[in-house]
């Protein structure tokens, strides 16, 4: 990893800022861009109320204590050489939507909420949406592959315990043919709990912990008049806010789920891809985050997905 600094000088409300900036450049030039750099922040209180010609005198006090030469430091300075680099590194700044730091740019282009994403987690999280990701997805969904005269049973072995999923495969082939498909290619191993939320849900599936990677295709949201989210242990497929977006990620509903919150997953609708029937204490188990509000608790993995079939 390199680490690039690029100057920001807030001219507007600091008026010695462009000055700070090109000091430090100055200090670079001798070699010692850090150690000027160092300073300034140690000093800012200090510094922050002086008029500009009491802090171009402590400038100069700063480089002799740092061991520039101060003559070559002072002309370098005081020529202007620097103020073109500092001025043209805010002006890239601005040209690319920075407005104010903390700040997150990604291909040339600005995250979006960059705050709620400079856990080491996200940022994680962000490094494999751009590289791992696209390497994972596919480009269409899987050739149906199920033989509905048999019975599928999904074993999701996670850090925290074994749960035994069985797979609706009659009422939902297209998930299910989806997952048994993603679970034997090793889509879900090393996977995160990415968002789990008491007595309602936890979700899984998106090899990126963040909740916004998908699998490189979607298909149709399938419902049974036989089957209806009314309690814990139910594994949905999760979508986004249009029908018919189904992907990787499900979610299993926990112990507690209220009326309410089961109402609106059989209204949604959501399909409704497979049962619980071992787990249901690991399922409720499962660390409780959200990869915004809380990033960096450790979320619980699903470490490896079997698929038995009778």
């Amino acid at each position: 990893m390199r680490v690039a600094y690029r100057h920001y000088p807030l001219t507007e409300i600091h008026d010695k800022a462009q000055m700070s900036a090109e000091a430090s450049e100055a200090a670079g030039a001798q070699g010692k861009f850090w150690e000027m750099h160092d300073v300034l922040f140690a000093t800012l209180n200090d510094w922050a109320q002086m008029s500009v010609q009491d802090f171009r005198a402590k400038l100069d006090d700063d480089a002799r204590q740092i061991g520039l030469d101060g003559k070559q430091f002072s002309a370098d300075l005081d020529s202007g050489k620097f103020t073109a680099k500092v001025t043209a590194a805010r002006q890239l700044a601005q040209s690319i939507g920075l407005q104010g730091t903390p700040f997150l740019v990604l291909n040339e282009s600005p995250w979006p909420d960059s705050l709620s994403y400079l856990s080491y987690n996200n940022l994680d999280g962000v490094v494999k949406y751009f590289v791992v990701l696209p390497q994972r997805q596919f480009k269409a969904y899987p050739d149906m592959a199920l033989d509905q005269a048999k019975t599928y049973t999904a074993t999701l072995v996670t850090d925290k315990g074994d749960i035994v999923v069985e797979l609706y495969a009659q009422e939902a082939p297209l998930a299910v043919n989806s997952f048994v498909f993603l679970a034997r290619k090793g889509w879900y191993d090393g996977s995160a709990f990415h968002r789990v939320v008491d007595s309602f849900v936890a979700q899984v599936g998106d090899p990126t912990g963040l909740g916004i990677g998908g699998v490189g295709y979607v298909y149709k949201t399938e419902t049974s008049p036989n089957l209806q989210f009314d309690g814990p242990g139910w594994v949905g497929v999760a979508r986004t806010n249009e029908i018919d977006t189904n992907g990787a990620q499900i979610f299993i509903t926990r112990t507690g789920i209220a009326t309410e919150q089961l109402d609106a997953l059989n209204q949604g609708p959501y399909t409704l891809l497979g049962k619980v029937v071992k787990g249901q204490d690991v399922v409720d188990s499962l660390t409780v985050r959200d990869p915004q509000n809380s990033p960096d608790t450790p979320p619980s993995i699903i470490q490896s997905v079997t698929v038995e079939e009778k």
